[in-house]
């Protein structure tokens, strides 16, 4: 009961805060322009700070275990992978393919996880080494992903010349990815022990408070429901895939390693927590599927309450966390 009330306080936040965004576009208090320019705002500069925040402040010398950052980094690769293959494969329409690869994969690890674990043990344990072994490379595959499968509605021959240096420029896109820009700094200024001036803890304080709710806020605004209805069954298998499939393939595999308790429900938060709301914005940002990505972030957060209490569960009645 205590981990479905924790899933509940969690999640459903999230989710009225989503329907909050939507309303108030419809009263027209917001619009469209203040949506995009907020998304742009959150991914370049409230979402660094957020992660900067969390990952100066750990202790990666202390807490480093070689063994979990090889777990994390590897599962990453793979589900990344074999989604991406799958998708190759199987679906149909190419415009929605790099949304539903991102949406299937990114877990809200930074910004649900540390609290998730902190609350169950008192304090943020190996979720730290979670993030900094899984989100670059969750960024380093969306960017590839998102690069390779942008539709930009320019489609003028030279857009269509220029997709021959995808290579590149997903290249160049990793090296300027904020979120990943904002995780190399704290990881540095982690292990290099730094301390800051209050003046400039409070500023990174203020910024990194306001990346979740502008986010969420964006995402309402910019959900339309009757194009979502139009996705609604990539968006289920997507969730599917997220809640439970990925989890209920390398879950076990953790368990054979040895991992347990705070590693494990950290590897749980990288695998069946909902889809991050940075995909949204990544997804608009980069020319692919927005509305399939706000969809499939709408419903994981509403149903990972129950799915994360019901992993939880399990796991406790065997006695692993």
């Amino acid at each position: 009961m205590d981990s479905f009330i924790y899933s509940i306080n969690a999640t459903v936040p999230i989710f009225l805060v989503m329907i909050i965004g939507w309303f108030i576009k419809q009263i027209g208090l917001i619009d469209d322009h203040f949506a995009n320019v907020a998304n742009r705002y959150v991914f370049k500069v409230a979402l660094p700070a957020l992660l900067f925040r969390d990952l100066s402040k750990s202790d990666f010398k202390g807490e480093f275990d070689p063994q979990f950052v090889l777990y994390c980094s590897i599962v990453t690769i793979l589900m990344f992978s074999l989604v991406w293959i799958a998708t190759e494969i199987l679906m149909k329409d190419d415009t929605q393919k790099g949304a539903f690869v991102q949406g299937s994969c990114r877990s809200s690890a930074a910004i649900l996880g540390m609290a998730f674990v902190q609350n169950m043990y008192s304090d943020t344990g190996m979720a730290p080494l979670m993030i900094v072994a899984a989100v670059p490379l969750f960024n380093i595959f969306a960017v590839v992903v998102l690069t390779f499968k942008a539709h930009p509605a320019d489609s003028s021959e030279a857009v269509k010349a220029g997709r021959g240096n995808n290579i590149k420029k997903a290249f160049v896109n990793i090296l300027k990815n904020p979120i990943i820009i904002g995780i190399v700094l704290g990881f540095i200024s982690s292990m290099l022990n730094m301390k800051y001036p209050a003046i400039i803890n409070k500023t990174i304080e203020s910024l990194a408070q306001t990346a979740t709710p502008i986010a969420l806020i964006c995402i309402g605004a910019g959900f339309e429901g009757r194009k979502a209805l139009k996705k609604i069954k990539p968006t289920i298998i997507a969730t599917f895939i997220k809640l439970i499939g990925l989890a209920a393939v390398f879950i076990p595999v953790a368990v054979f390693l040895g991992f347990r308790n705070q590693e494990l429900v950290a590897a749980l938060i990288m695998l069946a927590s909902p889809t991050t709301v940075t995909s949204y914005v990544m997804a608009k940002s980069m020319d692919n599927d927005e509305v399939l990505s706000s969809s499939i972030i709408v419903l994981t957060t509403v149903l990972s309450s129950i799915t994360l209490t019901g992993w939880i569960f399990i796991l406790r009645a065997l006695g692993l966390i």
